[in-house]
């Protein structure tokens, strides 16, 4: 042996340096006996060599204790670093071999969550994406793929591992999974833990048994969970037509989890917010999370586990696909009209303020540090626009069929971007090779529209403009799928949805055998991830937002005018114009409107949204400005609709609860009007609900209305009583407090919670509970004196050293420093560069705050 194990810098990984590796996998047999602090992995992997490029063994292995290592049972030099372990080509068989290691690890002391850690005395794994190196010594990668079989042993009542169970015994069990997977699906778990079981009926006729493991005292949360499951198997069987492949699905609940799931092949791991659901300790959005997480894990059995990536800059291979297709479910489930509008909010929070700061990056990037910071919006979200723009363009029949295609040609391999559109290329004849575009060019592009009308031919122009990102300054058009209808002046639709495909950087389409100029509503459905800027006044807006049938423009228009409204008041001090008080009254007593769709109509930009509206044109963005104007915004609205608000709280009772479309539109709407009507009638509302409501989502509701009204204080105390014991629900209490604090208010009250015996910063859904509501909250969190600056770089300097993935994500609650006066910017600088100077700082969080300064 050749000991090597000065440590090695942080590298960066190119996407054009991709090779394959020297050996594939055949066959991996892994035995864990399991110790908190000396767990022993033994295992044995067949090799075979490559013979299209010959070379050295080059395993991963990462915080390893190396007991013994044998290949064909004799010993054989090797030589060992921090992060590898290599034996040399001249020291291999010449044909296949057989290597096996053991190695000593401690999961309990593994605060980072990859690998095998602990949590609340349970064993359980996190290995995407480069976690399994941290359990045994591997060629840890995506395109490497082997047949594994898994024996643990332990005295816990409960041992599982993917795939099908083959034996047991006192102590331990057997585990074979007959399909191959890379090592980031390798998924372990032991502990004193309860199943809720069902079980399920493919569409070939094949039983499955389907568990939810939970610890004891959440049986009552996991009904729903199940049901959502067997709700996605059905949809995937009938919508795409994919059948589970294996004899048991098994999800299990963990306290302690970096990201909200995991689709470890027939063992899914779950943080417990994203499965445990129940009316008593859960609202409508935890539901209808529940739900399309569940299904989003359980759809990437085909769009991630039997295809997977062939590295990871292919990662939007297999997440944007599987979002798009748990976002259709969620919408099939639900409401496609409303679940649109949530996901554009979601996409211009979160994937555009990526895309405009220095952190952008594209879909498929072409290099990391650490791949963990590239789990982002952009791969997530813009992935998943990206399929849906791809199925507008070829239409819904060829969409199918390319992936239909794609689930049998590549079927147990580890694929690129470019195999994907291949089938999409075959199935329609189209050269896709500029919409191969989206991959690799990051950015927002900027979507301008001018109208003429002559005759009877009316005539849009549109013109696109992708601004400069980190390493890419010039850009070239995209092809982009722009969704247009034409309404008459009575309100009727004189042009249904019609896809107009603009390739060029200026192109016009004109429109003939009309009587009349039209009104356009322009990028129906958000039809793509651009954006728009139009010239139309507020009177037009208003007609719009009247007599669209596109449900998306509709909520547009009211949003728009919203954010006119707010600009105006920030900028030169104006009341809001009656016109839009009564256009938005309007809509909101409108009862043939849905519900859900009301509520996101009366939801006002966030300050955030508002900041960058500012800052995109030429304006310095006051944090404060922006919150007295939402606020002096919200009264308004209130004593605008104080006539109806008591009324419609009273009719939107939607009755004994149920987790459904119906029952959680009426809720979201009946909370949006309680939290204006608590503005004006000193909360007696809220109080009365408070004491009254048999659910989470109206007590909740209820406590955050009476918050957002400066009072509350009672029944805050109140519901720490009820529900201190229930970690979930202490999470929601933690995040209401950080999230309603006044702006001054906000560092100090996070200050005290971070103090409570409650609070645990080695739990990630604590942690993220204050520190993520702190960096919501945009006023707070930027108020002048830069208490939230420090506040949060304190807590991540401290968390780095237990858990990198977090930290680095919070990182990013700077990422807009840029877009602020010059003072702010001088704060923030110097908390970044106060974490930066820390000790030992995790690769991870180095490189985000490195991308962050951008200089």
């Amino acid at each position: 042996m050749k000991d090597a194990s000065a440590p090695t810098a942080p590298q960066t990984i190119y996407l054009k340096d991709y090779a394959a590796p020297h050996h594939w996998v055949d066959t991996v047999h892994l035995t864990f006996t399991l110790a908190p602090q000396a767990t022993r992995v033994l295992s044995r992997i067949a090799f075979v060599p490559n013979a299209e490029n010959p070379g050295d063994l080059v395993l991963n292995g990462e915080q390893l204790t190396l007991l013994s290592l044998r290949i064909d049972g004799e010993s054989v030099e090797y030589a060992v670093t921090d992060t590898h372990l290599t034996v040399a080509q001249a020291d291999l068989p010449s044909g296949a071999f057989t290597f096996e290691a053991e190695v000593e690890i401690s999961p309990q002391t593994n605060t980072a969550l990859e690998g095998l850690y602990m949590s609340s005395g349970m064993y359980c794994t996190q290995c995407e994406a480069e976690g399994f190196r941290k359990i045994t010594y591997y060629p840890d990668r995506p395109d490497v793929m082997g047949v594994f079989t898994v024996r643990v042993e332990s005295e816990l009542p409960v041992l599982l591992s993917n795939g099908n169970p083959v034996a047991s015994g006192k102590g331990w069990a057997e585990w074979h999974d007959p399909w191959k997977k890379p090592a980031y699906l390798f998924a372990l778990v032991a502990g004193d833990l309860i199943a809720h079981n069902d079980s399920f009926t493919t569409m070939s006729g094949k039983e499955v048994d389907l568990n939810i493991y939970v610890r004891k005292g959440d049986e009552d949360k996991c009904a729903f969970g199940m049901a959502a499951l067997k709700a996605s198997m059905t949809w995937d069987e009938e919508v795409y037509g994919r059948e589970y492949d294996l004899d048991i699905f098994n999800i299990v609940a963990v306290d302690d989890f970096n990201m909200g799931a995991m689709e470890n092949k027939g063992l899914n791991i779950f943080n417990s917010s994203c499965v445990l659901a129940s009316p008593e300790t859960s609202t409508d959005a935890t539901f209808e999370r529940v739900e399309g997480i569940i299904a989003h894990e359980y759809f990437h059995n085909w769009t991630g586990n039997r295809i997977t990536c062939r590295d990871w800059f292919q990662l939007c291979l297999k997440e944007g696909l599987t979002v798009y297709r748990d976002q259709m479910f969620s919408g099939d489930m639900r409401s496609h009209p409303v679940k649109r509008i949530e996901e554009v909010l979601q996409l211009r929070a979160r994937q555009f303020r990526e895309d405009n700061g220095p952190l952008a990056h594209p879909v498929r990037p072409e290099s990391f540090v650490e791949i963990n910071n590239f789990y982002t919006a952009t791969v997530y979200e813009k992935g998943a626009e990206i399929i849906g723009m791809l199925r507008r363009l070829v239409g819904d029949e060829a969409y199918y069929a390319g992936c239909a295609l794609y689930f049998d040609r590549f079927d147990g391999q580890a694929v690129t971007i470019e195999d994907w559109l291949a089938c999409f290329a075959q199935v329609t004849g189209r050269d896709l090779a500029q919409f191969q575009q989206w991959y690799s060019q990051a950015g927002t592009p900027r979507l301008s529209v001018t109208e003429a009308f002559s005759g009877d031919s009316f005539t849009l122009t549109f013109t696109q403009e992708t601004p400069p990102t980190p390493g890419q300054a010039v850009k070239k058009p995209q092809v982009l799928p722009i969704a247009v209808g034409l309404i008459a002046a009575d309100g009727t639709e004189v042009l249904p949805t019609t896809v107009l495909e603009m390739t060029q950087a200026s192109q016009s389409f004109t429109f003939s055998g009309l009587a009349a100029r039209p009104t356009a509503s322009i990028l129906r459905d958000f039809s793509a991830p651009v954006i728009l800027t139009r010239d139309i006044d507020a009177t037009t807006r208003a007609f719009l937002l009247a007599h669209d049938t596109d449900p998306f423009n509709k909520w547009e228009m009211g949003r728009m005018l919203a954010k006119d409204t707010l600009i105006a008041m920030i900028t030169r001090n104006e009341a809001p114009a009656g016109d839009y008080l009564d256009a938005l009254k309007a809509v909101l007593t409108d009862d043939s409107l849905d519900p859900a769709f009301r509520a996101l109509t009366l939801g006002l930009p966030s300050q955030d949204d508002l900041a960058q509206t500012l800052f995109d044109a030429g304006q310095t963005p006051d944090p404060m400005a922006i919150y007295e104007a939402r606020e002096a915004l919200r009264h308004a609205l209130a004593h605008h609709f104080a006539d109806v608000l008591p009324d419609l709280f009273a009719q939107l009772d939607a009755g004994t609860f149920k987790p459904d479309a119906d029952g959680s539109g009426k809720r979201s709407l009946r909370m949006s009007v309680l939290s204006l009507l608590s503005l004006i009638d000193a909360g007696k509302a809220a109080q009365g609900l408070f004491e009254s409501a048999d659910n989470m989502t109206e007590q909740a509701g209820s406590l955050l209305a009476l918050l957002g009204a400066g009072k509350g204080e009672e029944e805050l105390a109140s519901f720490y009583a009820q529900w201190f014991h229930d970690r979930l629900v202490m999470d929601k209490w933690f995040m209401m407090q950080v999230a309603t604090a006044a702006p001054l208010e906000a560092a100090q009250i996070v200050a005290k919670l971070t103090q409570h015996a409650d609070f645990n910063a080695k739990n990630p859904n604590r942690f993220r509970a204050v520190f993520g509501a702190l960096a919501a909250n945009h006023a707070g969190f930027h108020a002048p004196d830069g208490g939230g600056y420090k506040l949060l770089a304190d807590a991540l300097i401290d968390l780095d050293s237990l858990n990198p993935q977090t930290t680095a994500r919070l990182c990013t609650a700077f990422e807009t420093w840029r877009r602020y006066d010059g003072d702010r910017q001088s704060m923030i600088r110097d908390q970044l560069m106060r974490i930066l100077a820390k000790p030992d700082l995790s690769r991870d969080t180095t490189e985000m705050v490195t991308r962050i300064l951008g200089d």
